[in-house]
């Protein structure tokens, strides 16, 4: 692949986007529908690319990128639903994907299919929260769908890798594999706490808001690539040291300085553009390889062009029906668990007394009480929302060509286009109708909105104390108002989502005053 191809890639893919945005329509899926058309253009070459490079260039700033935005009160308090879906759902439909596959497709072996099944397990599930205000989506929905697309990527590529080392006739057993994952996820997480706080020390050092975004923007790099040499997770040293970053930069007063709010201000116009380029080429490349796929099943006896779209047609519907089926049980198990401690509680009073105390803690350490089971209507709409996307397709690209042995990858080709097919089938199944779905459901968000509306007004009337108090320093002023809601956040009379929301508007105000004179209070 040489660079005009790629300017060319990304060129169209702005077109493309422009286009699909004026219409409603989801961007990615038109460029994988164009490009897979493009492949059969006569004279269109083969682009071709290191299968590591795929996952180590395009997975970490992406989701560096996702984790930016998360809150990690959120993340806490939503843990049980984000562990249910992001590992548990993961682990139980790689599983059984890679058991049909093995089954619709004999001649790939046992461990090439569970290779596949961990390809379509992780659903892109940050692409409906992007649209969440616009979908209607409550937010309890959306901070389960968010720290599950950052858990569940870990877990996939988890056993993506364990999948393919067993291809590659590494000796794995079920208790070894549960043991690496663990061991990967430690290891990844000490990664990235480490790389936060260098980062950190660093950052506040440079005092140029290009060299600190540069900084880290090498972060998710630096952090993947040490964890996947040392065979640990990279997904979750990127997540970790994203979230150490991002809460400490914006809300720990330890981690504030003069001038960070530029710094702020330029990241987060970087990302988003970042964010696009690499989802443009992915959908892109991996739209183009279509035509030499297929050509590969048409020319291959077993398993065949015939039999893998039967098979990509089938694992469709399956995908689909083990989200909505393992969301209603899993949490489904979890409302009959809360039904059973409610009775309980009823007739035993130490019990209950027990169970008032635990609540009390968790109100103390929270703010708040502990969330249920989400209901009935959630859990649909959460089952619902399983489009794969790009981490499949990037996954699915990664394959090497070859085992440790030389030996030609047992059904790469047939991994590849069914992760293709399954990836805009569910975008088009489910990506164009969870809209209608939210709507239909008819979610109450009044008092959500006016909680929500509340709290942005004591925030700006915390911020508006502080501004009101004389000073000769502008930009100490600032910097008071964004202690004061830090602050708030400790100790529970914001939540992370709405002092974030304010922090950015003072960035603004601030970068403001220092490019137009102007008088009053910060």
């Amino acid at each position: 692949m040489n660079g005009v191809q790629i300017l060319l890639i990304i060129g169209l893919g702005i077109a493309v986007s422009a286009l699909a945005r004026k219409r409603g329509v989801e961007p990615g899926m038109i460029i994988v529908v164009l490009a897979a058309g493009a492949s059969f253009i006569p004279g269109v070459p083969r682009l071709e690319l290191e299968s590591e490079l795929i996952l180590a260039i395009v997975i970490p700033p992406l989701l560096y990128s996702a984790t930016r935005g998360a809150s990690f009160a959120s993340f806490g308090a939503n843990l049980r639903s984000i562990w249910t879906l992001g590992v548990v759902l993961v682990v139980i439909t790689t599983g059984a994907l890679g058991l049909l596959s093995s089954w619709l497709l004999p001649t790939i072996g046992l461990t090439a299919a569970f290779v596949l099944g961990a390809v379509l397990a992780p659903p892109d599930t940050i692409t409906t929260v992007s649209h969440g205000e616009e979908i209607g989506l409550p937010q309890r929905a959306t901070s389960i769908l968010t720290g599950e697309s950052l858990v569940n990527d870990a877990t996939a590529l988890t056993l993506f890798s364990i999948a393919v080392a067993a291809v590659n006739g590494e000796h794995t057993t079920w208790q070894g594999g549960v043991g690496e994952f663990f061991r990967n996820a430690s290891i990844g997480v000490g990664i990235g706490a480490l790389y936060a706080v260098i980062a950190l020390w660093i950052r506040k050092r440079l005092g140029n808001p290009t060299l600190e975004t540069a900084l880290v923007m090498l972060v998710p790099f630096t952090a993947f690539l040490t964890a996947e040499e040392v065979h640990a997770s990279g997904i979750l040293a990127v997540v970790v040291a994203a979230f150490s970053l991002s809460v400490n930069l914006t809300l720990d007063p330890k981690h504030q300085y003069p001038g960070a709010y530029r710094a702020r201000l330029q990241e987060g116009e970087v990302w988003p553009v970042i964010d696009f380029l690499l989802e443009t080429f992915v959908f892109a490349y991996i739209g183009l390889q279509l035509k030499w796929v297929l050509e590969e099943l048409a020319e291959s006896d077993d398993p065949g062009l015939g039999r893998t779209l039967v098979a990509a047609g089938v694992l469709l519907v399956a995908a689909i029906a083990i989200r909505l089926i393992g969301v209603e049980v899993l949490f489904g198990r979890w409302t009959v668990r809360e039904r059973q401690v409610e009775r309980r509680a009823e007739q035993d009073e130490r019990y209950r007394t027990r169970l008032q105390q635990m609540r009390e803690r968790h109100r103390q350490r929270r703010g708040e009480d502990p969330l249920p089971a989400p209901t009935r209507n959630e859990r649909l709409l959460v089952g619902w929302t399983g489009m794969r996307g790009i981490l499949t397709l990037a996954a699915a690209a990664s394959i090497p060509e070859h085992t440790a042995s030389g030996e030609e990858f047992p059904g790469r080709a047939a991994i590849q286009a069914i992760a293709l097919f399954v990836t805009l089938g569910t975008l088009l199944l489910q990506g164009t109708t969870v809209a209608w779905l939210a709507r239909k459901l008819k979610f109450d968000l009044s008092a959500e909105r006016a909680a929500t509306d509340a709290q942005r007004r004591r925030g700006r009337e915390i911020a508006a104390e502080v501004a009101a108090r004389p000073s000769d320093d502008i930009d100490a002023s600032f910097d008071g108002q964004r202690l004061a809601l830090g602050k708030a956040v400790r100790d529970h009379e914001l939540s992370e989502e709405i002092a974030r929301e304010l922090i950015e508007d003072l960035d603004l105000r601030q970068a403001a005053r220092h490019t137009t004179p102007s008088t009053g209070p910060a």
